[in-house]
């Protein structure tokens, strides 16, 4: 088992914003993987993941939200931000781990919001990863969810843009969903969500006609208890990618070792560290 070096890069944006970007470094890693969490998850909580990757020979950076985690910034009436923010911190933490990590393959990859905007990242910049890999995700767009919830989901979607505009953020801690998450991007979530098309305010920017150019090789893993992220809806976001070659798996109980749901699969990473480091 190959053993991993432990940085932390303290990274500042021209805003004022400080955040820490953790990076496991394994001996000689021919590969390395920006990873992006979830809505309102800290990266320090992917650290089991990142062991299991590096474990494997990968290089993993950890990517933290604006708002959450080590970041400096705490989302509220005097702070906010939405997409745009978010994948200009995401370049950032790329060319600090390019340089950390210099001449291996790159990889970019997330967790539910983390492996949607991936997908708008290389959008933006195609030439940044070699490939891509998505666990638990998929586009949020209310038509792209099983009949037994696709209903319930535009309501809920203009709630909490309501709710995040009304108290100046969206209180995730007190709902049992993600942080407390800024008012922009909350609109900007709730925007893909209805409409099903990638926008970021302020952002001049066709997202889902750049995403039709990206070419990487994509691999992309589901959980069958998932209600968060079905098949259906990483289809749909499958779907606006240019890539041909593109490998996705399903994972239940019997095969994760866990529950496999939307968060469970992240204490039992293994299995799904083990196919994506096949590729």
């Amino acid at each position: 088992m190959s053993t991993a070096a432990t940085r932390v890069e303290s990274l500042d944006s021209d805003d004022g914003h400080r955040v820490e970007l953790i990076i496991r470094v394994p001996d000689a890693p021919t590969r390395r993987v920006l990873w992006l969490p979830a809505m309102g998850v800290p990266a320090r909580h992917y650290l089991p993941f990142a062991d299991a990757l590096s474990a494997r020979g990968v290089a993993v950076g950890l990517h933290e939200w604006r708002g959450i985690g080590s970041s400096s910034l705490r989302a509220g009436r005097a702070h906010d931000w939405g997409y745009q923010d978010l994948l200009a911190d995401i370049a950032r933490s790329e060319a600090a781990l390019d340089a950390a990590v210099p001449g291996a393959m790159r990889i970019i990859g997330g967790h539910s919001l983390g492996g949607q905007l991936a997908c708008c990242h290389l959008a933006l910049q195609p030439d940044a990863a070699d490939a891509l890999w998505l666990v638990a995700s998929g586009a949020p767009y209310w038509r792209a969810f099983p009949r037994r919830v696709r209903y319930t989901l535009p309501p809920l979607y203009r709630f909490m843009d309501w709710l995040a505009r009304a108290r100046g953020v969206l209180p995730g801690r007190r709902l049992g969903f993600a942080g407390n998450e800024s008012r922009g991007v909350i609109a900007d979530w709730t925007r893909s969500g209805l409409r099903g098309r990638y926008t970021a305010r302020g952002l001049d920017v066709d997202i889902d006609a750049a995403m039709a150019r990206v070419e990487v090789p994509v691999r992309a893993a589901w959980l069958e208890d998932d209600w968060l992220g079905p098949a259906s809806s990483l289809r749909f976001l499958l779907g606006k990618l240019g890539s041909a070659d593109a490998a996705t798996t399903g994972f239940d109980a019997a095969r994760l070792g866990a529950q496999a749901d939307h968060f469970a699969w992240m204490r039992t990473p293994d299995a799904i560290a083990a196919w994506l480091a096949d590729a």
